[in-house]
């Protein structure tokens, strides 16, 4: 016999997709990359339940720091967003630890903030020396549009037997402090026009950066035209000296090296004695005239995928076309396209042929460090002959 179904009516879920602190903008599935990844430990995240059903923390809380390690339990945070409370930071610091798995326990790491409104810094206290230690892996992370600069305060003194330097690279965070080390970067020759974004920009395209410092005036705040940067891969670093070594930004040629302090092992001297060695195909023959001649090539413009799509690449030829044609008469541009199965010689790079040198030459000087869909353009002249015989 068939009875109807009462209608109940729905139950709201109470528990199900209430995300837990810090956690709000994380999806389940990055959230399980992260579990997989180690980033997130059970223990930070585990409440156990007795048999009465209570349910309690587990034990190995790390104790809340005495006076006497106070000093140990504290970090200097410069370059603070203007007008930010206390609260943000400690809550916007409490919600990275948790992020990174870098809490060790389910309350919050960061016990209080202390900030200096006119300086524009702060003071972060812990619960924990080893979760200060391991906080300082946020250094140059990104707070409301700056880049936060984290130091040990002036009166630390290390304690014995406990490391000083975090165990974990943040994802995403390029620390502001690069240590030596035999793949640290030295890139010298940088215009003094321009700033951190552009200059790291520049370093990307080889590959995610460790850690950067653009070298600044103190008193002025303007850069001195060097810096040091270490990639997250270390393996880019040769490449990395290859593609940048000697090359023109504007009336200025890079210098770029491993840093000599740390690198005996690395043999710098044969890194800096034969840069010529290691160039990028194509760019090896003018490497280090920068003479100027008809041809100019255009780095870090363009991505191979933008060029797939036939009215994308039309509209970027037609842009770089009129762009160009401001400086002289351009007799040609060649912008080499992915090819399904095939390794495209050049591609990503953009080539125009002037009539003269002179307009190549004030093309140059017009284009060096301009933005081109929000990439710093890089120029470089070009072997004529190279580009008619299409070998880029």
């Amino acid at each position: 016999s068939y009875s109807p179904r009462r209608t109940r009516k729905k139950r709201m879920c109470k528990y199900w997709d209430v995300p837990p602190l810090g956690f709000e903008h994380i999806t389940p599935m990055q959230y399980k990359a992260m579990q997989a990844a180690g980033q997130i430990p059970t223990l930070a995240l585990l409440a156990t339940s007795t048999t009465s059903g209570v349910a309690i923390t587990p034990t190995q809380v790390p104790i809340v720091g005495s006076q006497m390690t106070r000093q140990a339990r504290r970090l200097y945070v410069g370059n603070i967003p203007f007008g930010v409370t206390e609260e943000a930071m400690a809550d916007f610091f409490n919600a990275q630890m948790r992020l990174a798995g870098l809490s060790q326990a389910p309350s919050n790491p960061v016990l209080a903030v202390q900030i200096n409104q006119d300086k524009n810094f702060a003071f972060l206290e812990f619960r924990s020396v080893d979760e200060t230690t391991q906080a300082m892996a946020f250094d140059g992370i990104i707070f409301q549009g700056q880049s936060l600069k984290i130091r040990r305060p002036h009166d630390y003194r290390p304690l014995p037997g406990i490391s000083e330097q975090p165990s974990f690279h943040v994802p995403g965070v390029v620390s502001t402090v690069v240590p030596d080390s035999p793949h640290k970067l030295f890139i010298g020759g940088l215009p003094n026009y321009l700033n951190d974004d552009q200059v790291k920009e520049l370093l990307t395209s080889f590959g995610p950066l460790k850690a950067f410092n653009l070298v600044k005036d103190s008193a002025t705040s303007l850069s001195k035209g060097y810096a040091f940067c270490e990639y997250v891969d270390v393996s880019v670093t040769d490449q990395a000296v290859a593609g940048l070594n000697g090359m023109q930004l504007g009336d200025k040629k890079l210098i770029v090296q491993r840093a000599s302090v740390g690198a005996k092992n690395a043999n710098p001297t044969a890194i800096i004695e034969a840069p010529v060695t290691l160039q990028v195909p194509g760019l090896q023959t003018l490497q280090n005239t920068g003479i100027p001649t008809e041809v100019l090539c255009l780095l870090n413009m363009v991505m191979p995928e933008e060029l797939v799509d036939d009215e994308d690449y039309e509209e970027i030829l037609e842009d770089i076309r009129e762009e160009c044609c401001k400086y002289g008469n351009v007799r040609s541009i060649e912008i080499p396209r992915p090819v399904d199965g095939l390794e495209v010689p050049g591609c990503g790079k953009i080539f125009v042929e002037y009539v003269s040198a002179s307009d190549c030459q004030k093309a140059m000087q017009a284009l060096t460090g301009r933005k081109f869909a929000n990439r710093v353009v890089v120029t470089k002249y070009y072997d004529p002959d190279m580009y008619h015989r299409h070998e880029f």
